[in-house]
């Protein structure tokens, strides 16, 4: 702990919990609605609207760059989707947040091996063209273990190699190295930073992404190789010392308002408790954000629309909220934690779907020992589509985590992310890439999911967690 943070530790917030009164019963899913969910399930597998609505947000607003006017755009589609879907209530929540512009970019070896490089800024990247000589580092450790001041008038290029697997765990030193290395570089004097994509793929198409400059620092040109082109790059870095410029137009401008946008349709006997599911409106700007997340948007909001035409409504409100800005800080998921933070408890259970479009293999929830047979029975239900039971696994998705940190209790629908970082922050990210067949399967597991959540005899261990400054 720093000395400033141990000085301030009397003041730190304490936490508490303040349980729902029927916290010690065990929690049941009636067998009629286990019934139902069988007879909702095989219709979703046959109906088309996730792909619909995946297919409008795409091709209609297409990429939707938090802040641009596309997000503008995007907020009134949603809106206007959600309503064209049926969905009881609709409104928007404000959600603030500072504005990266992308303007161009470029990059090229210069000399005797002059060629051009494909590259992407990363977000949040300062504009500036630097020319210098490529200092190569296999993996974010070796930058950081180079010597104080060696990379001055250099360019550090960080090759750190992502593995794929299918629940992508590979991601977090890929990202690591986007989130940190250009602080890093700065530290030792880089006056520039390459690094190779956070990806899976082998085509020429770099993966851009947020990137953060630690308080102090001076911000540098900042940049993602495509993976073929940073294998070039190191290849002629090993050949001798290689020369590169990088010039980039891009960069902070004040601040912008966007919306989290949000359609509920309301429960029969208990309204005021809700099954919140959703993904994020946002994509980054290179394709049309087809799989991060347009498939979330399209997957959540037919599967409320579905729940909302059975027969006999669920007990407890469906909500689908398509949060803003996710991408560059889970801006969105923040803001609807601190609106809703007093109503935690309220919220029965909360996923998200932000994994791209691969078929859910697994499922689990956060629920406490007196829910766990009914994460079992919703598991059960689960089953005829392939969905394992997956006890002490999973966690909160992104833009959920901010909420459960309030008290709400996560639940956590596993996709396959196989070749989900092949497509990730890149130009590919294009509605043909998303298995009509795959996303139903989504959509009957949503739908399932929810649907028995709202049904459920008992509660799911939701809590509000009260803040409160230690005496």
């Amino acid at each position: 702990m720093r000395p400033a943070l141990r000085a301030a530790a009397p003041l730190a917030l304490a936490l508490f919990f303040v349980g729902s009164a029927n916290a010690a019963s065990e929690t049941r899913i009636p067998a009629r609605a286990l019934e139902q969910a069988a007879q909702l399930r095989e219709r979703a597998l046959a109906d088309d609207t996730g792909w619909k609505v995946t297919e409008s947000l795409t091709t209609e607003v297409g990429p939707r760059l938090a802040g641009s006017e596309a997000d503008a755009r995007a907020v009134e589609w949603a809106k206007a989707k959600f309503r064209e879907l049926g969905f009881d209530k609709v409104w928007t929540e404000p959600v603030t947040f500072p504005k990266w512009e992308r303007r161009s970019e470029s990059a090229a070896v210069l000399g005797p091996h002059a060629q051009p490089l494909a590259i992407t800024a990363l977000g949040g990247s300062p504009g500036g063209t630097v020319e210098g000589e490529v200092v190569h580092f296999a993996d974010l450790a070796a930058l950081e273990a180079a010597a104080e001041g060696s990379l001055v008038g250099r360019i550090a290029f960080v090759d750190y190699q992502m593995p794929a697997s299918r629940d992508g765990s590979g991601y977090g030193k890929g990202s690591a190295v986007r989130s940190r290395g250009p602080s890093a570089a700065i530290r030792k004097g880089a006056s520039g930073f390459l690094m190779r994509s956070a990806g899976t793929d082998n085509h020429r198409v770099p993966h851009t992404g947020i990137t953060r400059y630690d308080a102090g620092l001076t911000p540098v040109p900042s940049a993602a190789l495509s993976i073929p082109d940073a294998d070039q790059l190191a290849r002629l870095a090993a050949r001798g010392p290689v020369k590169v410029r990088l010039a980039i137009d891009a960069g902070w401008d004040g601040e912008y308002t966007s919306q989290n946008v949000i359609g509920e349709m309301t429960g029969r006997g208990k309204p005021k408790e809700v099954v919140l599911i959703g993904g994020h409106l946002d994509s980054w700007d290179l394709g049309t954000g087809a799989i991060d997340d347009a498939a979330g948007i399209g997957i959540t909001m037919a599967a409320a629309k579905l729940i909302a035409q059975m027969p006999r409504r669920p007990a407890r409100s469906i909500r689908v909220v398509a949060f803003a800005n996710e991408e560059q800080g889970l801006h969105g998921g923040k803001a609807y934690a601190a609106a809703h933070a007093a109503d935690a408890a309220r919220h029965q259970l909360a996923a998200e779907s932000d994994f791209g479009a691969g078929r859910i293999y697994a499922f689990n929830t956060g629920a406490p020992e007196h829910a766990r047979a009914a994460t079992q029975q919703i598991a059960e239900a689960l089953a005829p589509l392939g969905i394992e039971y997956a006890p002490g696994k999973g966690g909160a998705g992104p833009d959920i985590g901010p909420l459960s940190a309030k008290g709400t209790t996560w639940a956590w629908l596993a996709q396959d992310g196989s070749d989900y970082f092949d497509l990730h922050h890149t130009a590919d990210d294009t509605l043909d890439k998303i298995d009509p067949a795959a996303l139903a399967q989504n959509v009957a597991a949503y739908a399932v999911f929810a649907y028995l959540a709202a049904e459920a005899e008992g509660d799911f261990g939701s809590t509000v967690k009260a803040e409160t400054k230690a005496p």
